[in-house]
């Protein structure tokens, strides 16, 4: 008969109670099995049953293949440990992935050397298994998920939310109360206890001996329903406590955790094992790899030997086979808790000491950690070596772990000082805030430098940015930090100010930092690119654009410079300060391309999403689809916010009222930090729709945060709106502080739009002249049509209609053709006054698109297959696939050829 719980049951016949459990599971499989593939985790308390469903949906996946890891409490350091598990059935396939997911499992796997980027490595497995549903279908089943290593965490979550449209399925079980933030948001099953009339049932099932019927109500209520516990429960007093009555002195009291009673069970029926057998029992407990030839090493050095086993299978505590399984990992802590200290220090060293020191050194030196009684050089520095290693590969959880470990086994302050330092940021690299946290105020109590009081800053720094998405304590942190290296390293205290600089330009609180930052070292001789910028800001702000401008203008216009891929946000944020476009779309195509190239998901998504905004004002609107899809694709894999302020540049050159007033409403419902660029693309869209006072009002609304860049770019926004609503003093002002900008910039966008804001307040035909000259040559394709958008209307209000026609149907041609409806109406209107008709504008294929429809079909009409289209957007094959079928359906096609000829969707 087959429990609701239990490695060590026999799996025979169906599960008593759990009909609605196995129907679920039951689906999943179905469903997976005709290509529509899905995850579920099995939450519930130790004990519950969640491995009995586990061993049942194996064992009934008829036709399945079935690949299985799972978690260990002792292994949660070591990155990957899971992964390779579940993966290593199918690692011959590993010849079949992309060379950059081939190289990211190596490298994962310890198969090759290099740091492997987890998402990418989430991608490769992925790739990796889907290869291998080419003959039958695949079940992943992951048991004991609350102890999954951080790296396998986030890779196998990323594979679980990654196949609806392959033949595999993914069933995890989780431990409640833990908890894993990777796997929040998959469907999920709370396997409760078991009813009354199923409790009975399996106790009379499993207990063949007399039992009282005091005894079997006392087992069911202490047992609350859980099968393990119904099982556990009467073994822990035997059969004369069953027959003649329950507790015991020493059993817990009804209100303990079930699981401390059920763990007391274990540990009743280890303290009936001879002494030899249970230290045996605590060095299997200690090891976490279940490797029998390393256990039977470690035991020879303790004096044991085989014999030591028997009573400890016979208690059916554990299996000692091809791999040594305790029977319920509560066994396991049961057996290691129940261990005084000095014999798991006895085990430790016996595992450190049969442990081949060139095949696994990092597990050495933790079984050499445990093994210690005190403070050990040695071993701490063994335990800094491993966590380099763990970082190597992408455990930045193991490595904290190990250098937590190392700073508590080292003497010499300083030198645990800088241990526990370089714990806490491996712990904040990790996403563990609050251990970090901790970690720092630990090291606030010993003898500190002011080197080391600046990191400690820098990191609350960080700490408080990312609870608080910003806020002045992140940016007082920063600017304490480089107060304190002012003296002993100038560099980098500029450093400091210029990150708190680029920070204050995204969360507020500009003047305060600018005030700091006037104080800052002076710039060593010569001074390089980051030094120019720190000064060039300052300057800006005390001394305004015509100082601080021209020095500034090389280093924006060289769009290599190491200093943008460094502070990628200032480079967006001054290229348009300067007005300099070719540096703006310039910079933004170098930063894809070093983020690609490196593979950095910091970098690449603010590259995606700052090439994307300069493609919509390039007029490409297409690419600029394209780009932000595949930013929004990068955000969920890694559970990033994703950047919206292209999507807001995009839908206000578009110009679709309903659509974009819906997309700000949203935007700054999220965030208010996002009001600046709500008021300026309302501020657009506004005067694309010929809303003029709405346009004055949202431009007037972003000039006066008087922000880097968006209050500049806002500036003509606000000369067209005050021109239309005779505000022509307002106008005039704003004029003098875009001309401020754009002639101190002196590139041709600035120069520009200048020039038509200009026209508009002085009513002067060269001025209009001047502005489609500058902007006839310029890659700001939006900017050129509104020159001549401008011109046109000028013209036809002095009555010149032919003149008119010319400048009105080019601007109709060119924002029609890209899309900026609300404009393009705007011209067609313009032209009818003329007498007129402006061509119809035929239907883009792009517009019938979602945003990923039009990044799947720009891809597959550049020749991209669909499992490299699939590796670009963390896709499987199949969903790639099944994009294409809407596609062909929205388009009428049926090829990719078809596909390739449609020059609109390129």
């Amino acid at each position: 008969m087959r429990t609701g719980t239990g490695r060590s049951v026999a799996q025979r016949s169906p599960l008593i109670g759990r009909h609605d459990e196995i129907r679920q599971l039951g689906t999943l499989i179905d469903a997976a099995g005709q290509g529509r593939g899905g995850a579920l985790v099995l939450r519930g308390e130790p004990g519950v049953g969640k491995s009995a469903l586990l061993g049942h949906i194996r064992e009934t996946a008829a036709g399945f293949q079935v690949v299985h890891a799972s978690g260990a409490e002792f292994e949660m350091e070591l990155p990957f440990a899971a992964l390779h598990q579940l993966c290593a059935p199918a690692l011959d396939h590993l010849a079949a992935l992309p060379a950059p997911h081939r190289k990211a499992l190596e490298i994962a796997f310890g198969l090759d050397t290099g740091t492997p980027d987890p998402f990418l490595v989430g991608i490769a497995t992925l790739g990796l298994l889907v290869e291998t549903v080419r003959e039958r279908p695949l079940l992943c089943v992951v048991d004991d998920a609350q102890w999954l290593d951080h790296a396998s965490a986030k890779a196998l979550a990323f594979l679980a939310r990654r196949v609806a449209a392959e033949r595999v399925a993914v069933v995890f079980s989780l431990r409640e109360p833990s908890r894993l933030p990777e796997l929040d948001g998959l469907p999920s099953l709370t396997v409760e206890g078991l009813s009354e009339a199923d409790a009975r049932a399996l106790l009379a099932a499993e207990i063949r001996a007399p039992l009282d019927e005091r005894v079997r109500d006392r087992i069911l209520a202490e047992a609350r329903g859980n099968p393990l516990a119904l099982l556990e429960l009467p073994r822990s007093v035997g059969l004369t406590g069953m027959a003649g009555g329950f507790a015991l002195p020493d059993t817990p009291p009804l209100s303990s955790p079930l699981s401390s009673r059920i763990e007391q069970s274990f540990q009743a029926r280890l303290e009936r094992l001879p002494a030899g057998t249970r230290l045996l029992l605590t060095v299997a407990a200690a090891d976490p790899v279940g490797d029998p030839a390393l256990l039977w090493r470690a035991a020879g050095l303790l004096g044991l030997d085989v014999t030591s086993a028997g009573p400890a299978e016979a208690s059916a505590l554990v299996e000692f086979g091809t791999r040594i399984r305790f029977c319920h990992p509560l066994a396991r802590s049961a057996v290691y808790r129940a261990a005084g200290l000095d014999e798991r220090r006895r085990a430790h060293h016996a595992l450190a000491a049969a442990t081949d020191p060139m095949a696994d050194p990092d597990r050495l030196a933790w079984h050499r950690a445990q093994a210690g009684a005190g403070p050990d050089e040695d071993v701490a520095a063994e335990l800094e070596h491993s966590a380099a290693r763990a970082q190597a590969r992408g455990g930045v959880a193991a490595a904290a772990a190990f250098l937590e470990r190392s700073a508590e086994l080292t003497l010499d302050p300083e030198r645990r000082t800088e241990r526990v330092l370089a714990a806490a940021q491996a712990k904040l690299i990790a996403g563990a805030f609050d251990a970090a946290a901790e970690l720092l105020t630990a090291a606030e109590t010993g003898p500190l430098d002011q080197r080391q009081l600046a990191r400690i800053d820098l990191l609350r720094g960080r700490i408080s940015f990312v609870r608080h998405r910003g806020g002045d304590g992140a940016t007082t942190y920063l600017l304490r930090a480089a107060r304190r290296l002012a003296d002993s390293d100038p560099k980098w205290s500029r450093a400091c100010y210029l990150d708190a600089l680029e920070m204050g330009m995204l969360t507020g609180g500009m003047d305060t930092i600018i005030a700091a930052a006037r104080s800052a070292p002076p710039a060593p001789q010569p001074p390089d690119s980051a030094d120019a910028v720190l000064d060039g800001l300052v300057s800006l702000a005390t001394d305004g654009h015509r100082v601080a401008i021209p020095p500034l203008r090389p280093i924006v216009a060289d769009v290599h410079d190491e200093v943008w891929v460094r502070r990628p946000s200032l480079a967006s944020l001054l290229s348009v300060e300067v007005w300099d476009f070719d540096a703006y779309i310039g910079t933004a195509e170098h930063l894809v391309e070093v983020g690609r190239s490196s593979g950095s998901f910091h970098l690449l998504p603010i590259g995606l999403a700052m090439l994307a905004a300069a493609s919509a004002h390039a007029g490409d609107f297409g690419a600029a689809m394209e780009l932000i899809s595949e930013g929004e694709a990068i955000a969920e894999v890694t559970g990033a916010s994703p950047l919206v302020y292209s999507r807001l540049h995009l839908a206000a050159l578009r110009g679709r009222r309903q659509e974009a007033t819906e997309l700000f409403t949203a935007v700054l419902a999220a965030s208010q930090r996002m009001s600046l660029s709500v008021h300026w693309a309302t501020a657009v869209l506004n005067n694309g729709l010929g809303d003029y006072p709405a346009a004055l009002e949202s431009a007037r609304r972003a000039v006066e945060l008087d922000d880097l860049a968006l209050s500049g770019l806002a500036l003509p926004e606000l000369v067209e709106a005050a021109v239309r609503c005779g505000e022509h003093d307002l106008a005039a002002s704003a004029l003098e502080s875009l001309a401020e900008r754009t002639r101190a910039g002196g590139a041709a966008w600035g120069l520009g739009v200048e020039a038509y804001a200009r026209a508009l307040v002085t009513d002067n035909e060269d001025a209009y002249r001047e502005a489609a000259e500058h902007l006839d040559g310029c890659r700001a394709a939006v900017y050129r049509a509104r020159a001549h958008l401008l011109y046109g209307e000028w013209l036809r209000r002095q009555g010149r209609r032919r003149d008119a026609r010319e400048r009105l149907r080019l601007a109709h041609e060119l924002l029609s053709g890209m899309g900026a409806e609300a404009f393009a109406d705007r011209a067609a209107g313009e032209l009818r006054a003329t007498g007129e008709h402006a061509r119809s504008r035929s239907s883009q294929a792009s517009e019938q698109l979602t945003m990923q429809e039009v990044h799947i079909a720009r891809l597959v009409a550049d020749g991209a297959t669909s499992k490299e289209v699939a590796a670009r957007l963390f896709l499987s094959p199949r969903t790639v696939d099944a994009h294409l079928r809407n596609i062909f359906r929205k388009l009428g096609l049926t090829s990719r050829k078809q596909l390739r000829n449609l020059p609109e969707i390129r």
